[in-house]
C-alpha cells in the first residue's frame, strides 16, 4: 500500500478501502473505479495510489502506470469513442485535490461529454511567430 495517502482525501479513502467504490481495475500504483455521478454509462476514474494534488507533483512511477491503466479501462467500457480528461487546479475545474483521470464513454452525440468548438472550446487565432515565441519560452522552462 502506498505510504503517501491523506486522511482527509476521499480518493485516498477509496485506495485504503475505508470508502466503498465500484472497483474496475487495480495495479500496484493505480486504481480504477466507477464515478458515482457518471456522465455516461461506464464513466470511470483512474487515480494513483499516491496523494498528489496535481500531475506536476505525482512521482513518475505512478504516472507511467496510469497510461496503460487508462487504456485498459477505456477498452473495458466497450465504447469505440471516449474522452480522457484530467484537470489540475481549481481554475481548471479540479474538484477533488487528488490527481485523477476521467474515462468518459461517448456512445452517441448526446451522451458523454458534449463539447462544441464554437461554445466550449475557445479557440484563438495566433500567428506562426507567436507560436514560435511560445515554443521557445516552453523549451527554456524545460532546460
Amino acid at each position: 500500500m502506498a505510504s503517501n495517502l491523506s486522511d482527509s482525501c476521499i480518493f485516498c479513502g477509496i485506495v485504503k478501502g475505508s470508502i466503498p467504490s465500484a472497483k474496475i481495475l487495480e495495479t500496484e500504483h493505480s486504481l480504477a473505479f466507477l464515478d458515482i455521478s457518471p456522465v455516461s454509462e461506464g464513466h470511470a476514474l483512474v487515480i494513483p495510489k499516491y496523494h498528489a494534488e496535481t500531475i506536476l507533483t505525482l512521482p513518475d512511477e505512478y504516472l507511467s502506470d496510469i497510461g496503460p491503466t487508462l487504456k485498459k479501462v477505456a477498452a473495458a467500457t466497450g465504447a469505440e469513442q471516449f474522452n480522457i480528461l484530467q484537470n489540475n487546479g481549481e481554475l481548471a475545474f479540479q474538484h477533488v485535490g487528488h490527481v485523477h483521470f476521467h474515462v468518459v464513454p461517448k456512445p452517441s452525440a448526446t451522451e458523454g461529454l458534449v463539447l462544441t468548438l464554437d461554445e466550449n472550446w475557445p479557440v484563438r487565432a495566433v500567428s506562426k511567430e507567436k507560436l514560435a515565441e511560445t515554443a521557445e519560452k516552453m523549451k527554456a522552462r524545460l532546460a
